[in-house]
């Protein structure tokens, strides 16, 4: 029986490597990927409660009844 020790060849060492460098660019592009949802998701938050905040003649102007604020805010995710 023979035993051979790879761990410390070069082509392990650069296997590893890519191995780290691909695990790197999984973890910062998901970590990008929840950051655009977090500020996006905000946006929405935001135009939500600046219509919220108008009047109801405000918001016909605009085209929008008030209980369906929230329906058109995320009109471009959702079809309701």
């Amino acid at each position: 029986m023979a035993f051979a020790i790879t761990h410390n060849t070069p082509a392990n060492a650069a296997h590893r490597e890519a191995r780290l460098k691909k695990g790197m660019d999984e973890f910062f592009a998901a970590l990008g990927q929840g950051i655009n949802a977090y500020m996006e998701r905000n946006a929405r938050v935001r135009e939500i409660e600046r219509l919220s905040a108008m009047s109801d003649e405000e918001l016909l102007k605009l085209g929008v009844r008030r209980e369906r604020i929230a329906y058109h805010v995320f009109q471009d995710r959702f079809w309701f």
